[in-house]
């Protein structure tokens, strides 16, 4: 198979320098304000985005350099495959968060809610539409045994 490349579109810019303290999922950066710097050459893409309060980010991890199929996630002390988790450390270093549209000023985009290390180069940006992005009924797997979503409150997970 051919070698796939993305071309990062974007800078994402926020207050946590180091995975040290930063949240490790969007639930833990409630209220984290930062902001991404688009390329200029993108600028035009950026039409009618003003009009959606969250957006989807797809990043790239960049400083997750290795991976394993099987991690402990931070809930858990049991192996789960890479794939049923949210790790960082992937084959394909990708990340995804939902996050709270401020406003846009020309090519810079001010966010909040967000739990991505400063640097980050943005691979894309996507509206978020419930009707389309939020499933009614869901199973959460090996996590339901944490999780009860019927009452669910966001946590402050961060990284040790």
């Amino acid at each position: 198979m051919e070698l796939v490349t993305f071309k990062p579109i974007g800078i994402i810019h926020s207050p946590f320098k180091d995975r040290k303290g930063m949240p490790i999922q969007p639930t833990g950066g409630k209220g984290v304000e930062g902001h991404i710097d688009l390329y200029e050459e993108y600028e035009e893409g950026l039409k009618d985005l003003d009009g959606f309060s969250h957006i989807i980010l797809i990043y790239l991890f960049h400083q997750s350099h290795e991976y394993e199929l099987q991690v402990k996630p931070f809930l858990d002390q049991q192996l789960r495959g890479v794939f049923s988790t949210r790790a960082p450390k992937r084959p394909n270093p990708i990340g995804l968060s939902v996050v709270r549209l401020v406003k846009i000023e020309q090519t810079r985009l001010f966010i909040k809610n967000l739990d991505i290390l400063d640097g980050t180069p943005l691979l894309d940006i996507k509206p978020y539409v419930p009707e389309f992005d939020a499933a009614t009924k869901v199973s959460i797997g090996w996590l339901s045994s944490y999780i009860d979503t019927a009452s669910f409150k966001r946590s402050d997970h961060r990284f040790e």
